[in-house]
C-alpha cells in the first residue's frame, strides 16, 4: 500500500456507530415514560395506606383543625372553702388507717354538710337559685363561643341547662383537708369569676338555712313544753282567782291562822275566867253580882269559842277552805316551777344549737383569670392521636392474624 493511499471508512460499520450513541436516550426515554405521574402515585399509596390514613391520620387532623382553628378558649375561675363548725368534731372514719382498711366510719356534721353543699351547688336548685339573679342561658351563649361548645337554645329547658352547667362547673370535695374546690368555666373571664361568687353566696346561703332548721328541731320541743307550761300557770292562777273571789279571802291560810290564834286566846281567856269563877264562888255567895258577872263572861267567851271554833272547822269553815286553797296553790307552785325548768331547758337547747353552728369559711376567694386554660388543644390532639394510633395497631394485628390463620 503507498503512502498516499487514502483510507476509506467502511460503510456498514458508520450506522452502526449511530444505531450504539442513540440507544442510552431512547431507554431513558422509554423509562420516563413508564413512570408513573403523582396522581397515580397518589392514588398508589392512597390504595396501600388507606385504613392507616382515615382511620388515624384523617380524624387527628379534624380534631386538630377543629381545636387550633375554631374552638373558643374557656377561662376557669377556682375557689376553694370549707364547712366549719363552732365546736371541733372528729369523725371516725376520716384518717388514712381507716379509708385503708375499709373502715368507714361516721362523718363530723362539718364534713357531711360540706357534701350537701356540694350536692346543692351542683343541683337543679342551685340552678333555679341562679336564674333569679343571672340570664344563665345568655352567659352560656357568649358570642365568641364556637358552635359545638355553647349552649344551643336560647330558652332551654331546666333538664338541658342542668346538664350544660355540670359540663361548667365541677365541685370536688377532699375528704382528708376538709376543703371543697369549686371550679367554673365560662368564655369570658368576668363571667367565671362572677358565677364563682355567686355559687359561693348560695352554699353560705345553704349553711344558713341548716343551721336555722337545726336551731328550730332543737328548740320545737321545749318551746312547745314551755307554751304547755305557760298556760298551765295561767289557768292556775285563774283558778286560784276565783276560788278568792268565790269565798272573799284573799289569803285563806293567813286567815285560818288568825282564827287559830284567836281560838286560842278564846281559850286561854276562858281558862282563867273559868278559875276566876271558881276561886270567887268559894270566897262569895253564888248570887253575888260579881258572881253573876263572872259567869255572864264565861258564857260569853264559850259562846266566841264555839262560834270561832265552827268558823274554823265547819264545812264551810276555814279548815276546808284552806285545804282546798293549799291544793290549788300547790298546783300553781308545780305549774311555776315546771314552767322555770321548761324555760331553762329552751334556753340550754337553744345555747347547744348555736354552739354547733355551722359556717362557710372562704379558703380561697374566686380569681379572674387572664389566660384562658381550656380547652387544652395539644393535650387533647395528643390523645386522640394515640388512642387512634393503638386502636388501629390493635386492629392491624386482629387482620393480621385472621389472615395468618386463613393462609
Amino acid at each position: 500500500m503507498t503512502a498516499d493511499a487514502t483510507v476509506v471508512p467502511n460503510p456498514a460499520a458508520l450506522p452502526q456507530s449511530s444505531e450504539s450513541s442513540e440507544s442510552p436516550r431512547k431507554t431513558a426515554s422509554a423509562a420516563r415514560a413508564a413512570r408513573p405521574g403523582p396522581a397515580v402515585r397518589l392514588r398508589a399509596f392512597w390504595r396501600r395506606r388507606w385504613p392507616f390514613l382515615a382511620s388515624v391520620v384523617l380524624p387527628t387532623l379534624l380534631t386538630a383543625g377543629y381545636f387550633f382553628g375554631i374552638a373558643a378558649d374557656q377561662y376557669e375561675s377556682e375557689a376553694r372553702f370549707v364547712v366549719r363548725s363552732t365546736q371541733t368534731q372528729m369523725g371516725n372514719g376520716g384518717n388514712g388507717l381507716g379509708q385503708m382498711l375499709g373502715l368507714a366510719g361516721v362523718l363530723s356534721d362539718s364534713q357531711a354538710q360540706s357534701f350537701s353543699v356540694g350536692d346543692y351547688l351542683g343541683s337543679h336548685d342551685a340552678v333555679a337559685a341562679l336564674r333569679d339573679k343571672v340570664d344563665l342561658a345568655a352567659l352560656f351563649r357568649r358570642p365568641e363561643a364556637d358552635l359545638l361548645a355553647r349552649l344551643w337554645w336560647a330558652q332551654p329547658s331546666a333538664e338541658t341547662l342542668l346538664r350544660f352547667y355540670r359540663r361548667q362547673v365541677t365541685i370536688a370535695f377532699s375528704q382528708d383537708t376538709g376543703i371543697t374546690t369549686l371550679r367554673v368555666h365560662a368564655f369570658r373571664p368576668g363571667d367565671a369569676r362572677d358565677l364563682a361568687r355567686w355559687l359561693l353566696a348560695l352554699g353560705e346561703s345553704r349553711v344558713n338555712t341548716f343551721n336555722q332548721r337545726a336551731v328550730d328541731d332543737a328548740v320545737r320541743v321545749a318551746t312547745s313544753e314551755l307554751r304547755e307550761a305557760e298556760a298551765q300557770v295561767i289557768e292556775a292562777q285563774r283558778v286560784l282567782t276565783a276560788f278568792r273571789v268565790e269565798h272573799r279571802d284573799l289569803d285563806p291560810e293567813k286567815t285560818g291562822i288568825g282564827q287559830q290564834t284567836l281560838v286560842a286566846q278564846l281559850e286561854e281567856s276562858l281558862a282563867q275566867a273559868h278559875a276566876q269563877l271558881a276561886t270567887m264562888t268559894a270566897r262569895v255567895d253564888r248570887d253575888s253580882p260579881q258572881a253573876v258577872a263572872l259567869r255572864d263572861r264565861v258564857m260569853g267567851l264559850e259562846q266566841q269559842l264555839g262560834a270561832q271554833t265552827a268558823r274554823l272547822v265547819g264545812g264551810r269553815g276555814t279548815a276546808p277552805r284552806m285545804a282546798d286553797y293549799q291544793r290549788l296553790e300547790m298546783k300553781q307552785d308545780f305549774a311555776a316551777k315546771r314552767y322555770a325548768a321548761v324555760a331553762t331547758a329552751l334556753e340550754t337547747a337553744r345555747e347547744n344549737a348555736l354552739k354547733q353552728q355551722l359556717y362557710v369559711v372562704r379558703v380561697v376567694e374566686p380569681n379572674l383569670p387572664v389566660r384562658a386554660l381550656y380547652p387544652r388543644r395539644a393535650l387533647i390532639v395528643a390523645s386522640v392521636f394515640f388512642s387512634l394510633l393503638v386502636s388501629y395497631g390493635i386492629g392491624w394485628l386482629i387482620v393480621a392474624g385472621v389472615r395468618e390463620h386463613a393462609a
